[in-house]
């Protein structure tokens, strides 16, 4: 398997972008509560702001085949 050598401003992109991955998938699994309590799920605009900070500091906005080719080398699938 191929190994990536990630720049920090890459390696920061992508700790970010699985940040804000994480934070959502949280929001949706706090908001399937009781029934007739449903609210949407909020993801905090600093997680948000972080990643997209992060990604136009690594010059990966409006690149995503980059980015996540990136992210597949950095963290492959199990």
């Amino acid at each position: 398997m191929p190994t990536a050598v990630l720049t920090d401003r890459e390696r920061i992109a992508v700790q970010a972008y699985l940040r804000l991955l994480h934070t959502v998938r949280a929001a949706f699994d706090a908001a399937g509560g009781p029934p007739g309590a449903q609210r949407p799920p909020v993801v905090p605009p600093g997680v948000l702001a972080e990643a997209e900070r992060a990604l136009a500091a690594a010059g990966l906005t409006g690149n995503e085949e980059e980015f996540f080719r990136l992210l597949q080398s950095w963290c492959p699938e199990p």
